[in-house]
């Protein structure tokens, strides 16, 4: 019969055995917290995405292209 040790007393690597064979995996479950962004936030690449799908370019500020002055 063994005698036995808190863990606290042994060794990093016997407490490192200890845990590993007391872990278990998540599975097809993912931990990860994840979260919505909200629709109220700018965001610059739903922006881009947007031109893009168009087909709109804007050469200059105003998209007019250039302005003559007489």
């Amino acid at each position: 019969m063994e005698k036995f040790v808190s863990l606290d007393k042994r060794s990093k690597k016997a407490q490192k055995t200890y845990y590993a064979e007391r872990r278990i995996t998540w599975g097809e479950l993912n931990p990860v917290t994840r979260s919505v962004p909200s629709g109220k936030s700018y965001n610059r690449k739903k922006d881009k995405q947007a031109l893009r799908r168009t087909g709109k370019e804007f050469r200059d500020g105003f998209g007019t292209g250039s302005f003559y002055i007489i």
